[in-house]
């Protein structure tokens, strides 16, 4: 209040706090003990200040740490009213000068997770409880659907959630070892009294970058060669990601050899049978035999009749 209003009397900070003028009094003397920069000034117009005109930063940010703040937490005020109370108040925890820029950069930044020709989605069911359990460091009672639809419980140790996209994964202990759960398939979430054992050595970054190692092998471990025109090669990474590797230089007749991976040959068929004869496929054979069957059966369907 100090910082925001540059001089308050402790009249006023008894009011705006809820407390007794003489609490408020004593509470702003114990500021000035603890070496916080503050002074009273007595007769009319008088009342309590900081040093240097309300110049401390109490939240001990500068300028261009309180701008990449408010630009990192301003799109998650659309979403949580949380953020938007707690930008709020830091705010005025912030001296004069910064505050407009403060607010101009929570207000500079929307996000807008949706795909085109999609709707916006909301955030998993469970997963402000799974989050507190993480913060508090509590073990849970999933309630989980596995690959087979059947739906177990299990107790789980968590020790962090990660957003991929638009979709929320929680990383946890189990007695099987460090597994990561889909919040998706959480149906339920019972918090316990027991302490989560949480590794001396963990990390959630590089927790979840061997996540992602691991499943990026699994999703492209079956391989395929294509020959294609340079210039299409951004458009089957579109469709294929990080599964596309350019093996060698264009041909004279402008085409490149590019490897692709997925997780089955009918998979990269399926994907790839839209090219029509924009595309040829090298290797292996089972994926020019099922893109074959695949253009016979679109030529039973819709060809001359």
């Amino acid at each position: 209040m100090l910082q925001a209003k540059g001089r308050v009397t402790a009249a006023e900070l008894a009011e705006e706090l809820e407390i007794s003028v003489k609490t408020a009094r004593r509470d702003l003397e114990a500021l000035a003990m603890a070496g916080i920069p503050v002074y009273s000034q007595a007769g009319k117009g008088g009342g309590w200040s900081l040093v240097g005109g309300a110049r401390t930063d109490l939240s001990g940010l500068t300028a261009a740490e309180a701008r990449t703040l408010f630009l990192l937490a301003g799109p998650s005020s659309h979403v949580t009213p949380e953020a938007k109370t707690a930008l709020r108040k830091l705010v005025q925890a912030l001296p004069e000068t910064f505050r407009a820029e403060a607010r101009a950069a929570a207000a500079a930044i929307k996000l807008d997770p949706a795909r085109w020709g999609t709707t916006s989605w909301a955030p998993p069911a469970h997963l402000d409880v799974l989050q507190q359990a993480v913060i508090d460091g509590v073990q849970v009672r999933l309630g989980y659907i596995d690959r087979t639809r059947s739906e177990t419980q299990r107790t789980v140790h968590p020790l962090g959630l990660v957003e991929k996209g638009t979709v929320w994964y929680l990383i946890a202990g189990t007695e099987a070892g460090m597994r990561t759960f889909r919040l998706g398939r959480v149906r339920s979430v019972t918090l316990t009294d027991d302490p989560v054992e949480r590794p001396a050595d963990f990390d959630l970054e590089a927790t979840w970058q061997s996540v992602v190692s691991t499943i990026e092998e699994l999703r492209t471990s079956f391989r395929a060669r294509v020959l294609i025109p340079a210039v299409a090669v951004p458009g089957l990474r579109g469709q294929f990601g990080t599964g596309v590797t350019v093996t060698g230089d264009p041909g004279a007749d402008g085409r490149v050899e590019v490897e692709i991976g997925a997780n089955s040959a009918e998979a990269i068929a399926q994907q790839l049978a839209g090219w029509g004869r924009y595309l040829e496929v090298i290797s292996p054979d089972e994926v020019r035999h099922e893109l074959g069957r695949i253009g016979r059966q679109l030529v039973d369907l819709h060809g001359d009749h």
